[in-house]
């Protein structure tokens, strides 16, 4: 979020940044988020800055919504690293509740996000953050990878 945030005003909901178009699907909202040039370029940037942190020795939590090859991406610049993928699960109504809950987010993102965001992606751990709570979702991480 800081990185799309550090676009300019201007590119928020514009066609070269980050365009979210806000459709009903069988009765229910969805946001579309439409990815520009810019808003790529940025994004490609974020996760250069992301391996250049741990190429300084820093040890990194990053939460993305992945959408595209951008696991692949990841992959590729974080190979010297010892790197671990966590997919974040949980039913649409629990996300749905919570985009209402928070009131910063567009209603319908998550329903639009959902049958897209894990779509090809292998993960060397997926949790259920619909049954399990922060701690415990941290608990598990910290098993499986022996941390």
């Amino acid at each position: 979020d800081e990185f799309c945030a550090m676009l300019p005003e201007a590119l928020q909901d514009h066609p070269d940044g980050f365009a979210f178009e806000e459709i009903s699907e069988n009765g229910k909202p969805l946001v579309v988020i439409k990815t520009g040039p810019v808003g790529a370029r940025a994004m490609r940037g974020m996760r250069h800055a992301i391996a250049a942190m741990a190429a300084q020795g820093n040890n990194l939590i990053v939460d993305d919504v992945m959408l595209e090859n951008e696991h692949g991406e990841y992959a590729a610049l974080l190979s010297g690293f010892k790197t671990f993928f966590v997919g974040v699960f949980a039913p649409l109504d629990v996300l749905e509740a919570r985009e209402r809950q928070r009131g910063d987010r567009m209603i319908g993102l998550s329903r639009w996000q959902y049958d897209r965001v894990h779509r090809g992606k292998k993960y060397d751990l997926e949790i259920d953050t619909g049954s399990l709570n922060p701690l415990e979702c941290a608990a598990l991480i910290k098993q499986k990878f022996q941390l």
